[in-house]
């Protein structure tokens, strides 16, 4: 029996009037105009672009036609050449705290990371104290500080730091893998590529930490105890974005697969359909009054890529939207929108695997945890929800291609979904507000605890602690403790016991 406290909740769309395909989409993100193709250029006037990576771009769309939100995205963060975690190009640049575009809680107070730490102490000791075989592992680590707060914390429970076998860092990014390995291992130690990754070991001890560029590169075995962390990971996986339009009647001799039609599926009255958004050039000329721009963004140059509604059903639009009953629940409304990130769903699976096992990798007593945090609604659907962040400001997600963050609400309930469909020996809990996850794990009295330990007379120190535990659990408009929501895979157990943080205890 799987865990109950969870339920496939109504997205909450509201229905609008009924209207035409050729209508512009409904989605708000910085342009939303009807599809149109670039004007062609004479050779002499070759149009000027703020970045390698969008010239690059611009000239694949030319080639390809339009292409998903997706193939954009992941282009933009994961390009060899300027992408903007594996391709920077500029000097000296750093995404990550002041000096970056965005702060992540392990960088506001390292009470985050000692906590994160303890969850996993927790989960280890409910789990029978295992003496080998125990494996740590973050996807998405960023420049490593949350993970050297977890051996920090860890390494005062003597037991469970000798039990870890070893660390795994799945980081894609040349650049911070080398800031990881400084940080967690120090400036002058050895880096050593070998078949599996890279090798280094820790500066706490001689445990060793190996970075992989993908999860499947870290070993799975039956053997081990995984304890998974994704921290501001989920949110920055490409997503597909689809849009349910009304087909006009039609007496076409095809379906839009390419396949014959038979004469009694033509139809007499409008027929609803999934519509990909596709990316494409703005053309040249273009106003910010021309793509609807707000007023507070247009003092900002004129995106250079624009977001447009496919003519014609695309191959992720005829299975993605069919995937899940969550989605297929809303083909009937009209201009209802969703997200689909396939990526979230292959990692999620792969975590569930590792620690329940699955037919393709049996397991015969489920072990490990993993804990998802990240941004996004408990139980609908995200829509329209593509960011762009660059210098601690949001930016269009469609200038300046390479040089600007880029995010998306993460759907917490298709975490579950997958988790659950990829193995029969996990059970899911929450996804909890962030606020109530750290204080349920005691961030106000680790702080005040750090407030006695700062010096003397310190009174800034102190005022700075309490600064950042209260804004990590911020409840307000916009807060993190808010926004941010926890997410918790344990072995399948009946509900039995429930984790520190969801509601549950140390067993």
């Amino acid at each position: 029996m799987r865990s109950a406290i969870f339920r496939i909740a109504q997205t909450g769309l509201t229905r609008t009037s009924r209207r035409p395909i050729s209508q512009a989409p409904r989605f708000i993100y910085q342009s939303s105009r009807a599809f149109s193709a670039t004007p062609v250029k004479r050779e002499d006037e070759e149009r000027k672009w703020s970045t390698p990576l969008a010239k690059q771009l611009a000239e694949a769309i030319n080639i390809t036609g339009p292409i998903p939100l997706a193939s954009y995205m992941r282009m933009c963060l994961t390009a060899d050449i300027g992408g903007y975690y594996t391709g920077a190009i500029e000097a000296g640049r750093d995404q990550f705290g002041q000096r970056g575009d965005f702060i992540t809680s392990p960088e506001i107070s390292q009470v985050f990371g000692e906590l994160i730490g303890i969850w996993f102490v927790a989960e280890w000791m409910s789990q029978g104290r295992p003496r080998t075989g125990v494996e740590l592992i973050e996807v998405g680590p960023g420049r490593g500080t949350l993970m050297d707060d977890i051996l920090r914390t860890i390494r005062n429970f003597k037991d469970m730091a000798l039990a870890i076998d070893a660390v795994y860092m799945v980081e894609a990014s040349k650049e911070l893998r080398l800031a990881q390995k400084n940080l967690l291992c120090g400036e002058d130690a050895a880096l050593r590529e070998s078949k599996e990754g890279w090798h280094s070991t820790c500066k706490y001890s001689d445990l060793p930490i190996v970075w992989a560029d993908s999860i499947k590169a870290v070993p799975q075995s039956a053997s081990k105890t995984p304890f998974i962390v994704a921290h501001e990971f989920f949110d920055a996986l490409p997503i597909h974005a689809f849009q349910v339009v009304e087909v006009p009647p039609t007496q076409q001799p095809v379906t839009s697969s390419g396949s014959p039609r038979s004469p009694s599926s033509n139809t007499t009255s409008p027929t609803p359909q999934w519509r990909e958004m596709v990316v494409s050039p703005t053309p040249e000329g273009t106003t910010h009054a021309d793509l609807g721009t707000p007023k507070s963004s247009q003092h900002d140059p004129v995106p250079e890529f624009q977001l447009t509604l496919s003519p014609s059903p695309t191959r992720h639009a005829l299975y993605l939207p069919e995937s899940s009953p969550r989605y297929r629940a809303l083909r009937s409304t009209p201009d209802a929108l969703i997200e689909v990130c396939p990526d979230a769903s292959l990692y999620i699976s792969d975590f569930a695997t590792r620690i329940g096992g699955s037919a393709a990798h049996p397991k015969k007593d489920p072990s490990g945890a993993a804990l998802i945090l990240d941004y996004g609604p408990s139980d609908t659907i995200p829509t329209n929800s593509l960011r762009g962040i660059r210098r601690h400001a949001r930016v269009s997600p469609f200038a300046a291609p390479g040089l600007v963050d880029l995010s998306a609400d993460v759907d917490f309930l298709a975490l579950v979904e997958a988790a659950t469909r990829a193995s029969d020996g996990v059970e899911c809990h929450g996804p909890v507000d962030q606020a109530r996850f750290l204080e349920t794990m005691g961030i106000a009295q680790r702080a005040e605890m750090l407030a006695k330990w700062a010096a003397a007379g310190d009174e800034a120190k102190r005022a700075e602690i309490e600064r950042a535990w209260k804004r990590l659990v911020d409840r307000g408009p916009g807060g993190m403790g808010k926004l941010y929501k926890a997410l918790a895979i344990l072995p399948e157990n009946g509900g039995v016991r429930r984790p520190v943080g969801f509601g549950g205890d140390i067993a």
